[in-house]
């Protein structure tokens, strides 16, 4: 492919790119937002031995991290409906990668706390706190700190699965892409500029998370 019509493909699809890069960029930060009070949620209940709930989310998490998203996606865009629960395929979306990466990282949270020293809850004990306040005062604050690392990741696999709702037409950067390469029959350049693009947003998260593990940081 010549330079020209390099030039010629590049302005004719940016544009298109550009809109599906906006629509996984609302299916990540939605996802996240809603998801991380969530697994915050689940974390509280495992955590706390919640009686009853903890067994339901303990099912919970097991189902989203045992089986495929592409397969949960399909269950609340296709299956719900035929028991009268429909969603449009942006919230359909949303839901869908919220209650995955929800599961993921109440995980992360779990394993962040559980990894805070025994001494940490006796300290709290010690003080009169009750094992709620504990948590919330002593432990959970170390434990997000710990976390950071883990939870950013987690934003940054998001963005790459958001490319799994293309599946449902919701036209998100890679069905944009493959729209794209139906009408112009340019595989090779336009999945190359996907693959770039996931890149420059998966590396933008990154320098996220470097700045807030310095913020978050112990102070010297």
């Amino acid at each position: 492919m010549d330079l020209p019509s390099l030039v010629s493909l590049a302005q004719m699809a940016w544009p298109v790119m550009l809109k599906g890069t906006g629509y996984t960029l609302v299916f990540a930060v939605m996802s996240m937002v809603f998801g991380l009070p969530l697994a915050g949620l689940i974390t509280l209940i495992r955590v706390l031995g919640v009686w009853g709930l903890d067994a339901i989310v303990k099912v919970y998490v097991s189902a989203m991290r045992g089986t495929p998203l592409l397969v949960q996606v399909f269950i609340v865009y296709y299956g719900l409906p035929s028991i009268g629960i429909e969603f449009s395929p942006l919230a359909a979306g949303v839901l869908t990668l919220t209650l995955n990466v929800a599961a993921y990282m109440s995980e992360t949270l779990r394993g962040a706390i559980g990894a805070v020293e025994q001494g940490q809850w006796l300290a709290g004990t010690s003080l009169g706190l009750s094992r709620h306040q504990t948590l919330r005062y002593i432990i959970g604050p170390q434990a997000l700190r710990a976390a950071v690392p883990s939870l950013s990741n987690s934003l940054i696999s998001l963005i790459k699965d958001t490319s799994l709702v293309s599946v449902i037409a919701v036209t998100e950067l890679m069905l944009a892409t493959k729209e794209l390469i139906s009408t112009t029959f340019q595989p090779f350049p336009l999945y190359i500029a996907a693959a770039c693009i996931y890149w420059i947003l998966s590396f933008a998260f990154e320098r996220l998370q470097k700045w807030m593990e310095k913020r978050m940081a112990y102070p010297h």
